[in-house]
């Protein structure tokens, strides 16, 4: 009985990005905050828009994480991420009641919700 051959990451790969309508990817936040406001503004000057709050915010919570992982008993720094978390949910959640696709979109290219 002849054996299959077996398949190669790349191949597997290509078939499941095949498989899944355009995908945005995840992208990696700059450490610069200006960065980030240009990436996610929606017109220029914008910085208060739920998209740049909430990609600020991202920053933030993975800088506190690195922070808490070193750091283990700082509950000060913990309480301050739980806060933090909390007003970029309720950005999130008003985000997706405002326009559903914009919310769609910022959580592709943020790599939030798995």
């Amino acid at each position: 009985m002849p054996r299959k051959k077996k398949e190669t990451k790349e191949k597997a790969q290509e078939k499941a990005t095949k498989n899944k309508k355009s995908e945005i990817k995840p992208v990696k936040l700059p450490d610069d905050k200006q960065k980030i406001i240009e990436m996610f503004a929606r017109h220029k000057g914008d910085t208060g828009s739920p998209e740049v709050q909430i990609a600020l915010l991202t920053k933030k919570i993975e800088k506190l994480v690195k922070h808490l992982e070193v750091n283990k008993k700082d509950n000060h720094s913990r309480r301050g991420l739980l806060k933090v978390i909390s007003k970029r949910r309720r950005l999130l959640t008003y985000l997706k009641q405002l326009d559903e696709e914009r919310y769609k979109v910022l959580i592709a290219k943020l790599g939030l919700r798995k």
